[in-house]
């Protein structure tokens, strides 16, 4: 890349970039121009590089045959009343090897190829181009035809017809941006004085910069009387021996159209605004998707199974008889095939519903802001197509909750449980095997004790107050572990709701906004 840009090659792929990534969306005259352009581009870099193709342009009577005669030190074209107007273009051509496709091309018949010896190098081809102002439409058709094709533009005007609003609407001004390669010849000078010719120059300039011309090398030549010759030679001299004119001419034409291009695709947009819109809508999607009932579920579920699983065996029944809220959701149990699951979760209310709406048209307005209508329409029609019920819902039902998961200490505890109960059981039917021996009559036992509490007691009372307490105790810790993967739930089930909002309406809006930012990139380059 040089100091003053990507080099040519650079700039028309990047258009072609930009032309790919904005079809269908910016406006298709602006893309048919900015095809024609890469065409035009492409063929002309592929015919003859080593030719500098310079045009004269001009008026009726602006001396355009005679310049190009003294210009090539010969009589190349007829002047004055033999030809009067100028219909058909006459090349003189420095240098023969190769020129002859690229003549084909630019559709110049007469050719006049010259010697190289003098002081114009071999690649130079000059073209006298018909009048622009011809009563003859044909002529006018070669003439805008090849302007559109040369490499150097040198428009020719007299003292009496420089300030032609003709030249300059139609032919100068669409010339803007184009400066480096446009000259302006006042032809026929030795008819004015001194001050006249210093004036119709210092006008002329004037007027080229309001065509947007502003740094156009304007010279006063005299194509009777030679002067200004040898200057306007050594100019074509000069672009011809560094080749650079039409590299600039393309150049130019590109960075037009990249322009328009750029201008189209607007300003880029605050990824800031588009992250804080998508967190919103994922909030607002979890709501829709019911994730706080089912996170509560997974809560009371976890107590309610701990309770099961811990708790005083006597009183496990009066657990079984409340339902367990995620088998009534059937989320109990991991689905076999996650793609078909489905909850029987509630459908959302109204104001859950208007929520997602409209944190949907936030996000999409949020990630459109700043690009060019038909972009946001597109975006917004991408989202309105998502089909985000049942995708939350396959969602939600896909997401592991780890319901069936039993920790090993409800296992544990539920064993000691079972222990406790066992103690219970032998100091009861203990202290039942004493009570009938004493209503039987028969001959007390020896009941041993344990700190002056008979064993039977303490067996049976023992094991009840543990088991009661051990429960409490289980109780109060399966509430804690109930609301961590409550909250390890949350965490799942945002993640999953997020990847639908990412699969079904930031991946195809950010898809939308990613060609336009491809689009405004390579347009940029483009006309750097």
């Amino acid at each position: 890349m040089s100091p003053r840009g990507p080099d040519l090659a650079v700039r028309v792929t990047a258009l072609e970039e930009a032309i790919a990534a904005g079809t269908g969306r910016l406006d298709a005259a602006d893309l048919d121009r900015a095809r024609d352009a890469v065409g035009h581009i492409r063929e002309r870099l592929d015919l003859s590089p080593e030719h500098t193709v310079a045009a004269l342009a001009g008026s009726t009577g602006s001396g355009k045959s005679s310049l190009l005669n003294a210009l090539a030190g010969e009589e190349l074209a007829e002047v004055g009343v033999r030809r009067p107007t100028t219909g058909h273009p006459v090349a003189a051509v420095w240098g023969s090897a190769g020129a002859a496709p690229l003549l084909d091309w630019l559709g110049v018949d007469e050719r006049r190829y010259l010697e190289t010896a003098g002081p114009v190098p071999p690649g130079l081809v000059l073209i006298d181009l018909p009048d622009h102002d011809s009563v003859v439409v044909e002529h006018r058709l070669r003439a805008e035809r090849l302007l559109d094709r040369v490499d150097l533009y040198v428009w020719v005007a007299d003292p009496q017809k420089y300030a032609d609003a003709a030249l300059h609407e139609q032919y100068l001004r669409p010339l803007a941006g184009h400066g480096a390669v446009v000259v302006l010849v006042l032809n026929q000078v030795d008819r004015l004085t001194p001050a006249e010719r210093d004036r119709c120059v210092a006008d002329l300039r004037r007027l080229a910069v309001q065509d947007g011309l502003r740094r156009v090398r304007v010279l006063p030549v005299s194509a009777r009387t030679g002067e200004g010759i040898d200057a306007l030679r050594a100019l074509l001299v000069d672009a011809a021996q560094r080749r650079a004119a039409a590299t600039a001419r393309l150049t130019a034409d590109l960075r037009v159209e990249a322009t328009r291009l750029a201008d189209a695709c607007g300003d880029g947009m605050p990824t800031r605004a588009r992250r804080a819109a998508r967190d919103e809508l994922v909030g607002a999607l979890e709501e829709a998707a019911g994730v706080g009932v089912v996170v509560d579920a997974v809560r009371v579920s976890a107590a309610r199974r701990a309770r099961a699983a811990t708790g005083w065996p006597p009183t496990r029944w009066l657990t079984r008889l409340r339902s367990d809220p995620l088998r009534r959701l059937h989320l109990d149990r991991p689905a076999a095939r996650p793609e078909l699951a489905r909850t029987s979760l509630v459908t959302p209310g109204p104001a859950a519903r208007a929520r997602a709406a409209i944190a949907v048209r936030a996000y999409t307005d949020a990630a459109t802001a700043g690009a060019p209508d038909a972009w946001v329409l597109a975006a917004r029609e991408r989202a309105a197509a998502a089909d985000l019920p049942d995708a939350l819902d396959q969602a939600v039902a896909g997401t592991p909750l780890d319901a069936e998961r039993h920790p090993r200490w409800w296992r544990a505890v539920g064993a000691v449980q079972w222990v406790l109960l066992a103690t219970l059981a032998a100091g009861l039917v203990w202290l039942t095997a004493l009570a009938a021996a004493a209503y039987l009559g028969l001959p007390d036992a020896t009941t041993p004790t344990w700190s002056g509490l008979p064993v039977p007691t303490v067996l049976a009372v023992g094991g009840a107050l543990a088991g009661i307490l051990l429960a409490l105790g289980a109780r109060l810790v399966g509430g804690v572990v109930a609301r961590r993967r409550a909250a390890r739930a949350r965490v799942r089930l945002r993640a999953a709701v997020a990847r639908v909002a990412d699969e079904f309406l930031v991946g195809p809006v950010d898809a939308e906004m990613g060609a336009l930012d491809r689009c405004r990139a390579g347009a940029r380059m483009a006309a750097a």
